[in-house]
């Protein structure tokens, strides 16, 4: 009986251990892998299947897994920093348990893998935009004229500013896009902002801080760039509206713009046709002032 119920609780406790899994993404990244001869998969879509009968089989025992992705290369900068064998399999399960801890994930949810795949990619890619535009930022230094940090000056000023937008957009759900051009890359965010049935605006955490910190990068450093919004909801045409990056501040287009921008081939330059149920709209004025005088960092 004593033996019957040590397993009853041991049971229990493995359905309360939350796991991550590590995951092979694309035929590049399994390729990679199979360089070690403790690898023992031959093939990228059964390696897929095989990863899926797990997840559903720790689902089906009420166990919480987390999906990581895994990045061939850095774990092999790992292990060559930890002095670790990448041959053996206890080193996969450790950078797997350091990329639960530090790296992108989501949780399994019981949809198909190849549905979940996307959301994993545009989350390492969230993470890795978020983290390249914070790194800039903090380079920028204090101003030489004030003393001020320009980084943390911009991020909350790129605060303020997505709150007036959202303040100021028309009720329904929210979709923002703001793009940052200079070199090497141009960077790219987007923010969806859900209406919730008493009116308030539900943001994702992690998205929030990408989105306000590519903002606050196009802000401090004067860089040319755009925010769009496009704002639906149910029984009326989709409202759109924009904004330009310029002198380190947001000048709203206006009506016409907004139409020519969303109307016009950007490699040909060729006119398309408008979306239907579309209104293309002139951006509110988010009361700026002056951005040449007030912001000379």
């Amino acid at each position: 009986m004593a033996h019957t119920d040590h397993r009853t609780m041991r049971r229990v406790l493995h359905r309360e251990i939350a796991g991550t899994i590590g995951l092979l993404t694309d035929e590049h990244d399994f390729r990679s892998m199979r360089r070690y001869r403790s690898f023992t998969f031959d093939d990228h879509a059964t390696y897929l299947q095989q990863v899926e009968a797990v997840l559903r089989a720790r689902a089906a025992e009420g166990a919480l897994t987390t999906i990581a992705l895994f990045d061939p290369e850095d774990y092999a900068a790992y292990c060559a920093g930890t002095g670790l064998d990448p041959e053996a399999p206890a080193s996969r399960t450790r950078f797997t348990a350091e990329l639960a801890a530090t790296g992108p994930t989501i949780p399994y949810d019981g949809r198909p893998l190849a549905t979940l795949l996307p959301d994993l990619v545009d989350e390492a890619v969230r993470q890795a935009t978020w983290e390249y535009a914070t790194t800039l930022l903090t380079r920028l230094g204090p101003c030489p004229t004030c003393g001020e940090d320009i980084g943390r000056a911009a991020f909350t000023r790129a605060s303020d500013l997505v709150v007036r937008i959202l303040d100021a957009a028309p009720p329904g759900d929210r979709h923002l896009v703001c793009s940052v051009s200079g070199a090497p890359d141009t960077l790219v965010s987007v923010l969806h902002g859900d209406q919730d049935a008493h009116g308030a605006t539900r943001l994702d955490e992690a998205e929030a801080l990408e989105f306000t910190s590519v903002l606050a990068l196009g802000l401090a450093t004067r860089s040319p760039g755009g925010l769009v919004m496009r704002t639906s909801a149910p029984g009326t045409a989709d409202q759109v509206c924009g904004w330009r990056l310029r002198a380190g501040g947001l000048e709203p287009l206006t009506a016409s713009e907004v139409f020519d921008a969303y109307c016009t081939d950007p490699e040909s330059g060729d006119l398309v046709s408008p979306e239907p149920d579309v209104d293309y709209c002139a951006a509110p004025d988010l009361g700026e002032g002056n951005t040449e005088a007030d912001h000379r960092h």
